[in-house]
This record gives C-alpha cells, sequence and structure tokens, in this order.
C-alpha cells in the first residue's frame, strides 16, 4: 500500500465501499468523521469489519 495513507485512502485504494464498514486501527475504533485525517502508518494493525443486513424471513 502507498505510504502516507489515511483510513479513506486505504479503503478506497482496497477498493472497499465506505458505507457500510468500521476500522479499527491498532485495535482502537475510527470514528468515520476522523478516518480522513487519520494516516494508517507503516506495520499498523488494520481491521474492516463489513455490515451485512439480514435476518429473519
Amino acid at each position: 500500500m502507498p505510504e502516507g495513507l489515511s483510513v479513506t485512502g486505504l479503503l478506497e485504494h482496497l477498493q472497499v465501499d465506505l458505507g457500510r464498514v468500521a476500522v479499527e486501527l491498532n485495535r482502537s475504533l475510527v470514528r468515520k468523521r476522523d478516518w480522513a485525517q487519520t494516516v494508517v502508518e507503516a506495520n499498523a494493525l488494520v481491521e474492516v469489519v463489513h455490515f451485512v443486513g439480514g435476518g429473519r424471513s
């Protein structure tokens, strides 16, 4: 991944739909409003969780 990307930039680089995900950076949740200003440093632990709808019919 290119250096110096924000969380938003990383998600866009990975072609992740920004609408239905949550992001943890080094085991801390990053608020969506902070994604653009939060830089992903080298060797950071990033977890992207996709929300999936569904349930019983």
